[in-house]
């Protein structure tokens, strides 16, 4: 059928990730390098509206509020037209772009195209498998083989970990707030004593005026 019999091999840590202009569900013309300056999360996944790969989209459909404030965007990519793409995210609601690889040569690209084996009957499909692309363009990390549960945690923990500038200051911050919470309850306990003693006083000395 035209397929290639050796699959592209997967491209490693610290290379340049292949760049590429997909559309998306809507029709908009997406490419891989408008998003410089930014984490990617690139997931290859097999087919729209099926058990996997509903469960991975719906994952990171929840959690991308959490994904996008790690300072990276999601991009989801299968051989699905972008008229199926559009019923996928529609009927999930999904809030990342789905990108149409009909001619699937972004997943021979990156590697994930070629022979899968499912009860016992081998053909051609796309793995699933995600790819991590730092700021420069650079693949920082690869899951080649890709179980859904868990698998956006294990993203996320990868981008709280990378050597962001702003990670550490947001590590630190709820430490100071906690620090500045811990003083401020010893001032109103010292505030409270002072005032007693003040009052004792002034009723002592009220009564001996009237005797």
């Amino acid at each position: 059928m035209g397929y290639p019999s050796i699959p592209m091999p997967i491209p490693q840590t610290g290379t340049q990730a292949p760049d590429f202009q997909l559309k998306d569900q809507n029709g908009n013309d997406v490419k891989l390098s408008q998003f410089r300056g930014k984490n990617v999360v690139l997931y290859f996944y097999p087919k729209d509206d099926t058990p996997g790969c509903t469960r991975e989209a719906c994952d990171f459909r929840d959690q991308h509020s959490a994904v996008r404030e790690a300072g990276a965007v999601v991009l989801g990519v299968s051989p699905d037209t972008t008229a199926s793409h559009q019923k996928f995210a529609t009927k999930f609601s999904l809030p990342f772009p789905l990108l149409a690889d009909t001619e699937r040569q972004v997943c021979d690209a990156y590697g994930v195209w070629g022979e899968k084996s499912l009860y016992g009957r081998k053909f051609q499909g796309v793995t699933r498998a995600t790819f991590l692309i730092d700021t420069e363009g650079k693949v920082a990390r690869v899951w080649p083989k890709v179980k859904v549960d868990g698998h956006v945690d294990e993203i996320l923990e990868s981008l709280s970990g990378g050597a962001s500038a702003e990670t550490p200051s947001a590590v630190r911050e709820p430490v100071k707030k906690k620090s500045v919470a811990k003083k401020a309850a010893p001032a109103k306990k010292a505030v409270a004593k002072k005032a007693a003693p003040a009052k004792k006083a002034v009723a002592k000395k009220s009564t001996t005026r009237r005797q």
